[in-house]
């Protein structure tokens, strides 16, 4: 067969161990898995009881234009409903964009470290990928601009980035975008946004629609805790939805993730819990941090990436031996740290626990 060359090469997204695997390949009885950023609360109990329908329910397809659902987004967030575009996660609507702009004779620009599937579709799709390294986690986005040419087709953002927490501050955005040519996509992932906790994070309702270059993602699978029903969507004005939609996949909306995602986004008082839930346990680990002298970046996400100024491996490797799974480092861009995903109180104070113990063991060794 003749594959595409870009493959050849190409790894395919490696996810973090399950609990199932890590509990039979170490014999342990109980995991906590803080490593994929998930929410440890789980979803809304209004989106739990939404989960249970007639069986008649599984043999229809769901509705291809998710209408209920778009109608509920756009309300919530008060823009038309032919803004939005739903995908399987935002991973589908990362790849519908790449799909749509990047070819041969393309290039798009991405900060880096950042998260790795949009570099992953840009190279399926043919085209060149210009990396341009984080300055003290923060992107450079004057190096950014300079990296734009004729045949640059789409710049990726993602604030708060993964994996680093940090944030692009608004008039910083907004500075940036007004320089972007405007046949130039900007997507705007905010994947995390609801997290945020500081004043000057951007409104990307007033970006989009200020700049009809810029769209923005958000995702289910983060505080709202369906990460299992594969939900995202894209926020834009209407001529840009427009212009995606045929390579949208039909029927890419699950009936059930329609049907949840609408309970899980009018239960306010859930996801309020959540963020302040969230806070405290970023505090948690910045106090870990600050105690041991390790270095860390403030995040706005609900993870934190920590550097143990070792090998990332082994601290994921001793943690994963007693029962924890986060994500190493190494894989991140950051060789000598790790990600760890926010849980609850108990989970946090766990894990610190053992990364303490980690500390103790090697400094005895040396």
């Amino acid at each position: 067969m003749k594959w595409k060359e870009q493959l050849l090469n190409l790894t395919p997204y490696q996810p973090g161990k399950s609990i199932e695997e890590v509990k039979k390949q170490y014999g342990l009885n109980e995991i906590i898995k803080l490593a994929s950023n998930e929410n440890p609360f789980g979803c809304s109990p209004n989106a739990t009881a939404a989960i249970n329908q007639p069986s008649s329910f599984f043999s229809l397809y769901p509705d291809g234009y998710a209408t209920n659902l778009r109608n509920a987004v756009a309300e919530d967030l008060k823009v038309a409903p032919e803004q939005i575009i739903f995908g399987n996660g935002s991973d589908e609507t990362i790849m519908m964009l790449s799909r749509a702009l990047l070819g041969p004779g393309t290039n798009t620009v991405m900060p880096a470290p950042t998260f790795p599937q949009y570099k992953h579709n840009a190279i399926i799709e043919g085209a060149e990928v210009r990396e341009i390294p984080l300055v003290d986690a923060q992107h450079d986005l004057q190096a950014m601009l300079a990296a734009i040419d004729e045949k640059t087709a789409i710049v990726w953002l993602c604030s708060p980035n993964n994996p680093t927490g940090t944030y692009i501050p608004d008039q910083d955005l907004r500075l940036f975008i007004n320089q972007v040519p405007e046949d130039v996509l900007v997507v705007l992932d905010e994947a995390y946004c609801e997290y945020v906790t500081v004043n000057d994070f951007h409104n990307s309702v007033e970006l989009v629609k200020d700049f009809p270059n810029v769209i923005a993602l958000r995702t289910f699978s983060k505080i709202y805790g369906l990460a299992s029903l594969r939900i995202g969507y894209g926020i834009g004005q209407p001529e840009l939805i427009r212009a995606m939609e045929p390579v949208r996949e039909p029927f890419n909306a699950n009936r059930f993730a329609q049907v949840v995602a609408i309970q899980a986004l009018n239960d306010k008082e859930f996801i309020e819990t959540c963020r302040q839930a969230n806070q405290e346990g970023l505090t948690q680990y910045y106090q870990f941090c600050d105690e041991e002298g390790l270095k860390y970046f403030p995040s706005q996400g609900n993870f934190i990436l920590i550097d143990f100024n070792v090998d990332g491996n082994e601290v994921f490797q001793y943690l994963l031996e007693r029962g924890y799974i986060v994500r190493s480092g190494k894989v991140l861009g950051f060789p000598t740290g790790v990600r760890v995903t926010v849980g609850s109180r108990e989970q946090n104070e766990g894990l610190i626990k053992m990364m303490k113990q980690f500390i103790r063991e090697r400094a005895s060794l040396s």
